[in-house]
């Protein structure tokens, strides 16, 4: 289900995904709260549609301004223990890894993921993104909805 939200207009493009983090102190007192800070705090969303003719208002935040947009909640792509790996099973992030230079880092230390939560898998994607895991995790990649 998507929602209206004005975002900067930088980020007002079908298709572009951001990890929402909730109100600035910039936020205090202005007249778009109720539109703008209408979402879901450390959940990734995704544009699904831009409003046309949508005008550009100024904003605290956002340099160049905010526009409406429709938002929906997006997947997180994220490494998991390959054990017992399905879709619909439950699982938690194995946590963090020291090696940032990893091609699997960004999936290991998902932007939108918590060590501290439970996901039901979505879809597993398959073969991570390393040759060999530098801290000895068995993992396979895989989509975790990000507002379950």
């Amino acid at each position: 289900m998507s929602t209206v939200t004005l975002i900067g207009t930088r980020l007002a493009e079908s298709g572009q995904e951001f990890v929402y983090r909730g109100s600035s102190p910039s936020c205090d007192g202005c007249p778009y709260q109720n539109q703008c800070l209408n979402l879901d705090e450390d959940i990734k969303y995704r544009v699904v549609d831009t409003r046309d003719n949508a005008q550009t208002l100024e904003c605290q935040v956002h340099d160049q301004g905010v526009r409406a947009v429709e938002v929906e909640p997006a997947p997180i792509r994220a490494n998991i223990y390959a054990k017992n790996a399905y879709a619909g099973s439950r699982v938690q992030l194995p946590g963090s890894c020291p090696y940032t230079e990893c091609p699997s880092h960004q999936y290991c230390e998902p932007e939108a993921g918590s060590f501290d939560r439970d996901y039901k898998i979505s879809e597993i994607i398959g073969d991570p993104p390393h040759e060999d895991c530098r801290i000895d995790r068995d993992l396979t990649l895989a989509l975790l909805p990000s507002d379950e």
